[in-house]
């Protein structure tokens, strides 16, 4: 329960005030918008209490990405948005740590040296209550009340994270509750559409992902001479018909498209500001997934850091990195996918985008039945990216397990959630992964 969060929250305070401030601390995150927001709650929290940082954020969290980090010579180490996963190889590291997770944990009880929080051995759900920013923030607020500023990095890691699909629930709903009763966020419900021109907002919509307008501009000229639009009109000139006519228009799309109701509900809905830079949650969220798996990591959490200048440039690179992403998933709807029993799949070229298309792929183009994976091949290795729906997890679908049940028998890695999870394993055993996960998850889904 949260009394048992709040409890292991102390205790890594404790922990972390042991050290004399001429320490400096160790912050190891995941490279998405919920470990970037992890580290930024971290890492400011730390600061202010007077100790240095050197903090890095990693795509890969299994041996490659940890191989470097256990050469180190750390005093303490906090991982943030991983770690649960890595346990064994975090415990050979034979150094003070602490891991902040909300995946699946392969054990409970760890090493004298290691602390573990995970949300999940706390009886919270990490697919759906709890994310790492959210975790981080407990845990910042145990270092110092003070730290209560930093609740709007908490829901930008809930936001990043998708876990405002069905509503924001459980240990998220409580820390949105303080920072709306605090009146550090305010709540108004909208629809998304954010950029310099609507044109460009339709333009560069992944998700939600319009078929026919994202990424296509003979679709979104078709629809502005359908509003009477101009091409270069601003979101903040158009009057209230027309903005609720082409809201209108936007939920016929998806609902035409099959549209799971619980995607469609995420559409219009509550959102929230952050005065650091006027800017909406999920806006921030979006950058931050845009820096994290563009390739530029740092500059993401330099701009959770407070830097305006990370802000504008973010803005700049966004552009490219979804055009990446459109083209790939134009692709998608073009070409198609291949299918076993239990799950469809495809291939992309970028393993950083692989599980951003297949998610957006999974609530907008493809029906609720079946399972996406995204499998890109690196050198000898093959990187595979899975996403489900809510309804196929509330069916039986577990894909952490799968991913990590298929990868362990072929001497690879692999973990995640039961919604959404990833592997890596030799290139060579592709055909054979694939046949043991089918198997998995068929047995799964029946029931």
């Amino acid at each position: 329960m949260t009394n048992d969060l709040e409890t292991l929250s102390k205790k890594s305070a404790e922990i972390i005030l042991s050290y004399p401030k001429s320490t400096r601390i160790r912050v190891v995150s995941h490279y998405d918008a919920d470990g970037i927001t992890s580290a930024a709650i971290i890492c400011k929290a730390l600061h202010r209490k007077g100790y240095d940082f050197h903090a890095s954020l990693m795509r890969n969290p299994f041996d490659k990405g940890l191989e470097k980090v256990s050469k180190e010579d750390n005093d303490l180490i906090i991982f943030l948005d991983m770690g649960s996963g890595q346990i064994e190889t975090i415990e050979e590291m034979h150094c003070k740590a602490i891991i902040i997770d909300h995946h699946q944990y392969l054990k409970k009880k760890t090493s004298d040296e290691v602390l573990q929080i995970n949300a999940n051995i706390c009886g919270i759900n990490g697919n759906y209550e709890a994310c790492g920013a959210t975790l981080s923030y407990s845990v910042a607020k145990a270092l110092d009340s003070k730290n209560v500023d930093l609740l709007p990095l908490a829901i930008v890691g809930v936001i990043g994270d998708k876990q405002y699909i069905g509503g924001i629930r459980g240990y998220n709903k409580t820390v949105l509750d303080e920072a709306l009763s605090k009146d550090i966020l305010k709540e108004n419900i909208e629809i998304k559409l954010y950029g310099e021109t609507l044109f460009d907002a339709l333009y560069y919509s992944i998700d939600p992902y319009y078929s026919g307008l994202s990424g296509n501009e003979d679709g979104i000229k078709e629809l502005f001479k359908r509003l009477n639009l101009e091409k270069d009109v601003k979101i903040e000139d158009m009057d209230n018909d027309k903005k609720r006519q082409l809201q209108s228009f936007l939920i016929l799309k998806l609902i035409k498209n099959g549209c799971e109701k619980k995607i469609l509900d995420t559409i219009i809905r509550p959102r929230y500001k952050y005065d650091m830079f006027n800017c909406e949650l999920e806006r921030l969220a979006d950058l931050l997934d845009s820096c994290g798996k563009g390739g530029n990591r740092g500059l993401g959490l330099e701009l959770c850091m407070g830097d305006k200048q990370a802000f504008n440039e973010a803005i700049k690179l966004e552009k490219d990195y979804k055009q990446k992403i459109l083209n790939d998933i134009l692709n998608l709807e073009k070409d198609g996918f291949k299918e076993k029993k239990g799950f469809r799949y495809f291939y992309s070229k970028d393993s950083s985008l692989g599980g951003v298309i297949g998610g957006i792929a999974t609530n907008f183009i493809f029906d609720r039945e079946k399972p996406l994976l995204s499998l890109v091949k690196k050198n000898d290795e093959l990187h595979v990216s899975s996403r489900g729906n809510q309804y196929l997890v509330s069916k039986g679908l577990d894909l952490g397990f799968a991913m990590n049940e298929a990868a362990k028998k072929l001497d690879g890695h692999g973990g995640g959630h039961s919604i959404a999870a990833g592997a890596t394993i030799s290139a060579k055993k592709e055909e054979e992964f694939l046949d043991i996960v089918n198997a998995i998850i068929v047995n799964q889904l029946k029931g």
